[in-house]
């Protein structure tokens, strides 16, 4: 029996060849993503001549070289089985609630798109996006409490030769400030209004560009936000959006060196003490009881 793509636990460059919409044979090469992802399978999509690159090598100045292959795009296959096509669209509307409150520059852009799958003489469809692929650090927000923590990621950028506005290490730490500022109101305005949040507390989701910029790279998982006492909880059993709006305040704090106001109504809900402490044990339940834990910082 042919396993399910969508269930698959590592998918290689031939089972992306075997859907019916990949029509290029030679030209790209496909390359799953180091990042296991919850809620989609992520593949790297290549250039071929840069995978040749990267597995033969080539001669500069004498010496050979083997250059890792940078993605193109970036593939996902949702996980999800959907029921009906309904159900789709109602998936790529959260998507389309980044595109109206979220800053351009805050999120990895995405064109999703559905498409036949045949399995064992059976027709179904798959959603499927073509991300745009980011380069950067990830930024845990939880990480941020530690000492220097983002002039420490910004360094390591410019170290590593990655500085395409030339500016020193403090011009850009007031710019990642700046982008910060924008992209958190933005946050909070969706949360009150939308009613949605995006996963920010996932490991991985933030990543910090060299030009300063704080994406959003997980666009899938996005949670409906309740102001009611009872704590929600993802499909996976983890309260990602009180772990999310936590993520929101942290950022705040560490990266606007700003107090917070908790009377402010997502914080003065989702900030309360007592919350606080029934998420906490909602939060070891699942990093106990899931095989999902490796996605959340513990």
């Amino acid at each position: 029996m042919t396993i399910d793509i969508r269930d698959k636990t590592h998918i290689s460059h031939r089972d992306v060849m075997g859907l019916s919409f990949i029509k290029k044979q030679d030209t790209y090469v496909f390359r799953k993503y180091y990042k296991q992802g919850l809620r989609s399978q992520i593949i790297e999509i290549l250039d071929s001549s840069d995978a040749i690159k990267q597995n033969k090598g080539e001669i500069i100045n004498g010496i050979r070289f083997f250059p890792r292959a940078r993605p193109l795009n970036i593939l996902r296959i949702f996980r999800a089985q959907f029921e009906s096509i309904e159900n789709v669209f109602e998936e790529i509307n959260k998507y389309k609630t980044l595109e109206d409150y979220l800053p351009p520059d805050a999120y990895s852009k995405s064109c999703e798109f559905v498409v036949d799958y045949i399995r064992e003489g059976k027709r179904d469809f798959i959603l499927c996006g073509l991300q745009e692929y980011i380069e950067g650090k990830v930024l845990n927000p939880w990480d941020l409490f530690y000492k220097n923590h983002l002039i420490n990621l910004v360094r390591s950028m410019q170290d590593q030769g990655h500085n395409p506005l030339k500016m020193t290490t403090e011009q850009l730490i007031q710019k990642v400030k700046k982008q910060a500022g924008k992209f958190i109101d933005s946050l909070k305005r969706m949360i009150l209004e939308a009613k949605y949040v995006p996963d920010l507390a996932g490991i991985g989701n933030l990543i910090l560009t060299a030009c300063g910029n704080i994406k959003l790279v997980d666009i899938n998982n996005i949670s409906r936000v309740s102001l009611e006492p009872d704590i929600g909880l993802d499909d996976k059993g983890y309260p990602v959006c009180d772990k999310s709006i936590e993520a929101v305040s942290i950022m705040e704090q560490k990266l606007l060196d700003r107090a917070i106001d908790k009377t402010e109504t997502i914080y003065k809900i989702f900030l309360d003490p007592e919350r606080i402490k029934r998420v906490k044990v909602l939060e070891e339940k699942f990093h106990h009881s899931s095989k999902f834990r490796e996605f959340y910082p513990k």
